[in-house]
């Protein structure tokens, strides 16, 4: 059943001469009917217009958020899949230099490096599906990463020092069924989002 009240001003908009028309209650605000509402918002009352200059100021806020929003998604959507990875990548990276913050170097076992990255065992470029396994990634000195050309020998040696051969075999296992790995955008959109919360935590 509709229950229905006189449009009669309440609250701020108390003493507004209205229609006095029956209305039904989930079309009035602030006990007007929504012709005398609009009247009421128009109107030279002061309480009127602050109410008036809110909704006209949220409303804009809405619609900005809403545009910047969309615009947001339509850059995302034209993204390609290396950017989107990439993307993904420092996040994942920051987590792992973290994750492995009091460790040492896992492939010479130095504890001193002016720069430390997130070295991959299996190369990323050539391991696609082992970019962001995390037992495939570990903390490197520079020297290692990058003038050594990731130091593959020592990093297995050091993997399988801090893990045990099972874990090696399960690593490599691994490799072979997700050499090529093609990820989706709504894939590293979530693995980017995932380790962007993970730094919140730490």
């Amino acid at each position: 059943m509709i229950k229905e009240k006189i449009c009669k001003g309440h609250g701020k908009a108390k003493g507004f001469e209205s229609c006095g028309s029956l209305v039904d209650v989930r079309f009035l605000k602030y006990g007007l009917c929504k012709s005398c509402y609009t009247k009421w918002l128009i109107s030279d009352e002061p309480i009127a217009k602050k109410t008036f200059e809110s909704f006209l100021v949220k409303n804009k806020r809405d619609f900005e958020k809403n545009v910047k929003k969309k615009i947001k998604q339509e850059n995302q959507n034209r993204k390609s899949i290396q950017r989107l990875i990439q993307e993904a990548r420092k996040p994942f990276h920051k987590w792992i230099r973290l994750r492995d913050i009091n460790r040492s170097c896992i492939s010479c076992g130095s504890v001193i490096s002016e720069i430390w990255d997130a070295g991959h065992y299996f190369k990323a470029e050539l391991y696609s599906g082992l970019i962001f396994d995390e037992r495939n990634v570990h903390k490197q000195c520079r020297k290692c990463n990058t003038y050594l050309n990731g130091n593959e020998s020592n990093y297995r040696i050091g993997l399988i020092q801090r893990y045990g051969n099972d874990f090696m075999k399960e690593i490599e296992d691994c490799a072979n069924e997700k050499r090529k790995y093609i990820y989706t955008r709504d894939e590293l959109i979530s693995i980017k989002n995932h380790y962007l919360e993970l730094l919140k935590t730490i």
